[in-house]
């Protein structure tokens, strides 16, 4: 089964290079890896490794802010120039999480991951010469655990969720071989006691499985206390007749459905963050709207007060914003539901905020705990999009509770990354 896992990999990457003529991100990781482990093993060489290296491996940019807390965190406890000192090197899969993060100035050094055959592994692993090797969620490379296993370093997955439907718990080729590359972890930290049962089942138990919950938790209550004000996005909504509706990592579906709310409610101002900032999509929403609507990066500091006022539309087509336009609104609506799974819903619920998501949502823990806690509504039509706003804004007792039901959640889970620290440190 090695064999085979090794000519995939192979065939994927030979499939990235062909990719790379017709598609972005397939280009940016084609070219991303050329010359990739001379670079890295250039830049290793004359680095000061200190008291060791902790490698923290994430897939995309998602990952990374679910691994930020516990990077911030050691960055913390190990400063530059302390006898404590310890080098933290950042990895990503994806283009979408190397390319927004390549300079993160909390790591001292940034890469993409070399494919997983056999030799890259081999190479990376005694170019980074990692001390510790911290996974986030999820990303089971068979030959770069076999290489840490044989260096000696400790490796760790840190917020994994397990679930009966995952390959590990099929009785296979495929479910036997990657069972073996999960047992080349020596720790495991989940997000639920549903995943410490699931890896009982198959031979994981309490010496090597801590539930220690999710790192996004910490994440998203440290970004609601720093994050900055948005003077115009506050201007925005400073005159709005009712709550303000801010509508997150939108897909075209989800602009479908809350283009009828907005017809709905002529008078309801909504801040909206499309997940691809395509400015033709941006624009023909805004126009398909009938509203006067606004561009976030349009403004400037002259925009007229009136002008502001006067809108009900507000698109954000900046990134890296959207964690802190949450606080500007009283319901939040998440993206994805209508394709592959929602997108994050702790960024607003931390800011005391009910959510509405598309149907797909069941395979998110935090989002299914939101709707049990009566913060949160699945909808799967536009009409029932409408029929739940109409509901919680005929009731503004209601709507308080269900927003502070979601913050309460959010803060009553936070603390993931300590749990995590410590037992690592010891």
């Amino acid at each position: 089964m090695a064999f085979l896992y090794n000519c995939s990999i192979r065939a994927f990457s030979l499939g990235i290079g062909l990719g790379a003529l017709f598609n972005r991100k397939a280009r940016l990781l084609h070219r991303g890896r050329h010359g990739l482990l001379s670079h890295i093993e250039k830049q290793e060489s004359a680095a000061d490794h200190g008291r060791g290296t902790i490698w923290v491996h994430c897939a995309s940019l998602g990952e990374f802010e679910q691994g930020r807390p516990l990077i911030e965190e050691l960055r913390r406890r190990h400063p530059a120039g302390s006898p404590e000192y310890r080098r933290i090197v950042v990895t990503f899969f994806s283009p979408s999480g190397y390319e927004i993060r390549q300079n993160y100035d909390r790591a001292d050094a940034v890469y993409y991951l070399p494919a997983d055959t056999p030799e890259n592994a081999r190479r990376f692993v005694a170019a980074v010469r990692p001390e510790t090797a911290i996974f986030v969620k999820y990303e089971y490379w068979y030959n770069y655990l076999s290489a840490l296993r044989d260096s000696g370093a400790h490796t760790c997955v840190v917020s994994a969720i397990f679930r009966p439907d995952m390959v590990f718990f099929k009785e296979s080729a495929a479910g036997r071989f990657m069972r073996r590359t999960l047992g080349l972890l020596d720790r495991f930290f989940v997000q639920n006691e549903s995943s410490r049962e699931l890896l009982a089942t198959i031979g994981f138990g309490a010496d090597r499985v801590t539930v220690s919950g999710d790192t996004r938790f910490d994440r998203v209550a440290a970004l609601a206390e720093q994050a900055p004000e948005l003077p115009l996005a506050a201007a925005f909504v400073r005159n709005a007749q009712g709550p303000v509706m801010v509508c997150g990592s939108t897909w075209p579906p989800d602009e479908e459905i809350l283009l009828e709310l907005m017809n709905a409610r002529p008078g309801m101002k909504f801040i909206v963050a499309p997940h691809e900032l395509d400015s033709a999509r941006i624009d023909s929403f805004i126009q398909r709207s009938g509203r006067k609507g606004l561009r976030y990066t349009a403004l400037s500091a002259d925009t007229p007060a009136g002008e502001l006022a006067a809108a009900t539309l507000l698109m954000i087509d900046t990134i890296g914003i959207l964690s802190g336009v949450y606080r500007y609104g009283q319901i939040a609506y998440i993206g994805g539901g209508f394709g592959h799974g929602i997108h994050n819903t702790l960024e607003a619920a931390t800011w005391g905020m009910p959510v509405v998501f598309g149907p797909k949502y069941t395979a998110f823990a935090e989002a299914v705990e939101l709707v049990a806690a009566a913060a949160a509504a699945p909808v799967s039509e536009a009409g029932g999009l409408r029929r739940t706003v109409e509901k919680w804004l005929s009731d503004p007792a209601g709507l308080a509770f269900k927003g502070a039901a979601a913050e309460s959640y959010v803060r009553s889970r936070a603390g993931a990354s300590r749990i995590i620290l410590d037992a690592i440190g010891e």
